[in-house]
């Protein structure tokens, strides 16, 4: 067959969509994750879902391309669940490493010896299989009983951002603690972000045929342009309910703040843009005002509307802090600007 059947065609077309919206809600899920909230479940269950699907769709359109026909139900049965499996026979049989392009040989090289994306996908791998009923393999005594993936994610999750004195320090410290669960899950992402990149990549180019190209153009088309400098960068916490249904609570500057900025000698303020920092420039924008009233209370002002840079601002003005109000990278410290803003004078 060179076309593939419409109604297949369609079908494709909303698994890859399908696969998408899991992916990106499961990565924002993700990033709710902090102090308050452990809930690893739901993320665990978006991505694995959303793997098993990606990939699934992904050698129907390998297979299409290398066979003229799609895959038979009996293939993908064999293939099951394991999202392992699923990785393997893709580089076996659907991936050119081979092509022009270098970014494609340092997405080989990333997929074949990256050990994090190796461990985590062993861990959405088992969860997707059996792990997901640990809790009721264990009540029950079954003697086939899969891995603790709350346990296996927290070793995890340790190995890529051990628990030392630079952590402890921050943990300590009210203002950035929180910042300890953005940090790790931000190379979290980057591992997750890279692996569909690199498989996007190979549609988006042509490898995998036009009808590839063609089929994923509303889902994961956009993964494929990541490179090095991209990836962690999206907030996707903007595209889960739970961020949507929670108050953002930010200030307006008026008039009379702009006159307490002037002219009141208890408030402190000081403009800093990208290129003039040296360090990890945190926020999405490429300037903000950082200030200081009376001492205490920090304040960050992006595009005319004040967050708060500490907890003591947090707590008087009632306003979210960048990471909170999406106008920070998550995994980017805010530290070095409270600092700055506690030591103007």
């Amino acid at each position: 067959m060179e076309n593939i059947d419409t109604q297949k065609y369609f079908a494709l077309l909303e698994e890859f969509e399908t696969a998408n919206k899991l992916v990106r809600l499961g990565l924002g899920e993700l990033q709710n994750i902090n102090l308050d909230n452990n809930f690893y479940f739901l993320p665990f269950q978006l991505l694995s879902q959303g793997f098993e699907r990606f990939m699934k769709a992904y050698i129907c359109v390998g297979h299409f391309e290398k066979h003229k026909n799609l895959p038979d139900f009996q293939y993908l049965k064999r293939l099951g669940h394991d999202l392992e499996k699923l990785f393997t026979d893709i580089k076996k049989n659907y991936y050119r490493a081979d092509y022009p392009p270098v970014q494609f040989k340092l997405d080989w090289k990333f997929l074949n010896e990256d050990k994090n994306l190796k461990e985590l996908l062993f861990i959405l791998s088992e969860f997707g299989k059996i792990a997901r009923y640990y809790n009721f393999d264990f009540i029950t005594g079954n003697s086939k009983i899969g891995i603790n993936p709350n346990d296996c994610w927290q070793k995890f999750e340790n190995k890529i951002k051990p628990f030392d004195g630079e952590v402890l320090k921050k943990l300590l410290n009210r203002d950035i603690d929180r910042e300890i669960y953005q940090e790790t899950t931000f190379y979290i992402i980057i591992i997750i972000e890279k692996f569909i990149a690199s498989l996007s990549r190979q549609i988006i180019f042509n490898t995998l045929g036009q009808t590839g190209k063609q089929i994923t153009i509303s889902s994961f088309f956009d993964y494929g342009l990541l490179y090095e400098g991209d990836f962690g960068k999206t907030d996707y916490r903007k595209l889960t309910t739970k961020y949507k249904e929670t108050p953002k609570s930010i200030h307006k500057r008026t008039l009379r703040d702009e006159l307490n900025r002037r002219c009141n000698p208890d408030y402190k303020s000081k403009k800093i843009s990208k290129h003039e920092f040296d360090g990890d420039w945190p926020f999405y924008v490429d300037e903000v005002i950082i200030e200081c009233r009376q001492k205490h209370w920090c304040i960050v002002t992006i595009n005319g509307y004040d967050y708060a840079l500490n907890g003591a601002a947090k707590g008087r003005y009632k306003l979210e802090n960048p990471h909170d109000a999406g106008m920070a990278v998550l995994g980017k410290s805010i530290g070095d600007f409270i600092k700055m803003a506690l030591e103007l004078k």
